[in-house]
């Protein structure tokens, strides 16, 4: 019988995704590891690939659909020897996006993919959202990975046609627009006048349809401040011995270029490593310590934030963590992270001092207990020794979620890593 391909689930977090593009055709042969489709989740751009041969029988989903739910058979595969006559479109129904999909008891009768076997979320997943729909706006709606295309090239999406349902944007049309040079370039001169609604005792305004990505932000946030009991520790550090450190250290290569917030990274990491206690996750019926340090950091990109992840981050040397950093967030801001690298870390790390921000508290991001909040280094007038002075001040703001972490263990982790960033040199080893 047919082989279901199923919407993966790519993420913990994922109950629905896009599909940006078809690699396949009905009628066209599908071996094991062939790619059959990219999908956009809330994070990033991925592959599905095939792990069963056979023909592509029937595409469900249309190429551009929106908001496909986890375990929506998007495509089935004939095996050998079986007839095309068998998917019969009086078993398909309607899905969101204009896309379709086997009907029935629940799924159609014939088999599921074992790579949607082992991606799929299971029972009780997230229906599929609404496709938005245009109505008398002229709004143009794109994928996620189309827009972050169209931005990085410079290219106006209101230009470009849609290919997708609806008239939606996907990656190939903006990719065509690239190559024929059609599109408009964004030059700092006039730009498009957004489409204005009105509503009651409100302002004009532009409604801006929710992505996948901050779908998910919304919902894991707001669940992190009404569950977490936060709390707050902030802790000072003098940070003239680092700079004076990290200068050198730059101007000794050109191969690499070290950051401050490198250097918290691996403070952060060693400070764990001393108060194993504050590395950590609330688990419901158990606290969860970690035996390995991996420091999720913060990143932002065009539709939101992401976190990619620098695991055993006590165990590398500070230019490992540059160059490695350095990677993560590029591909980050293209959307080319896979699940395990911005997946499982045991500590966040959030920084916004290269903004010029001088203290700030970061939400926790479930189920790790603790996220640190690093802001701009700035001078300030200190007492030294009875004596006013000037020093480069960082300001660091650890978030703690009280059910796995109590303030004791945090003052003593803030205590090590103050220690740390105001002695650069023992970073170093």
């Amino acid at each position: 019988m047919p082989i279901q391909v199923l919407m993966p689930a790519l993420s913990p977090t994922m109950t629905e995704g896009n599909l940006a593009k078809w690699h396949k055709t009905e009628g066209e042969a599908v071996a094991s590891g062939d790619v059959l489709a990219e999908i956009e989740t809330d994070k990033a751009t991925m592959e599905v690939e095939a792990v069963d041969e056979g023909i592509l029988g029937k595409i469900l989903v249309a190429e551009g659909a929106h908001g496909v739910a986890v375990n929506t058979p998007i495509a089935l595969i004939l095996e050998d020897g079986e007839d095309p006559a068998s998917l019969d479109d009086r078993r398909l129904a309607k899905v969101p996006g204009g896309a379709q999909a086997a009907a029935g008891d629940g799924a159609a009768a014939g088999k599921t993919s074992a790579a949607e076997k082992g991606g799929a979320a299971g029972e009780g997943s997230a229906p599929a959202s609404t496709q938005f729909e245009r109505g008398t706006s002229d709004r143009v709606f794109a994928s996620p990975l189309a827009r972050r295309i169209a931005a990085d090239a410079g290219l106006e999406i209101k230009s470009i046609a849609g290919s997708g349902p609806r008239g939606r944007v996907v990656k190939a049309d903006v990719e065509e627009a690239i190559a024929r040079g059609g599109a408009k370039i964004l030059d700092g001169g006039a730009k498009p006048t957004p489409t204005l609604a009105e509503a009651p005792g409100l302002p004009a305004f532009e409604a801006v349809p929710l992505t996948t990505m901050r779908k998910v932000i919304a919902q894991r946030l707001a669940e992190s401040k009404r569950e977490a009991p936060h709390f707050y520790l902030t802790v000072d550090c003098e940070i003239d011995k680092l700079l004076a450190v990290r200068k050198e250290l730059n101007g000794a290569s050109d191969a690499y270029k070290i950051s401050v917030n490198d250097f918290v990274v691996r403070a952060c990491a060693l400070a764990l490593r001393e108060v194993p206690a504050a590395n950590a996750a609330w688990a419901g019926d158990s606290i969860r310590l970690f035996q390995r340090a991996d420091v999720s950091v913060a990143v932002a990109i065009p539709d939101g934030l992401i976190t990619p992840v620098i695991r055993s981050a006590d165990e590398k040397r500070l230019v490992a963590i540059s160059n490695e950093m350095k990677d993560l967030a590029s591909r980050a801001r293209e959307g080319k992270l896979a699940p395990e690298e911005y997946q499982g870390g045991t500590f966040g790390l959030s920084n916004l001092g290269m903004f010029g921000i001088k203290e700030f508290s970061a939400v926790i991001n479930p189920p790790q207990a603790c996220i640190l909040a690093v802001g701009a280094g700035t001078q300030r007038a200190v007492v030294k020794d009875g004596a006013l002075a000037v020093a480069t001040v960082m300001a660091s703001t650890l978030s703690i979620d009280h059910r796995a972490v109590d303030g004791a263990v945090g003052a003593q982790f803030l205590a090590a890593y103050k220690r740390l960033i105001e002695n650069p040199l023992s970073i170093l080893l």
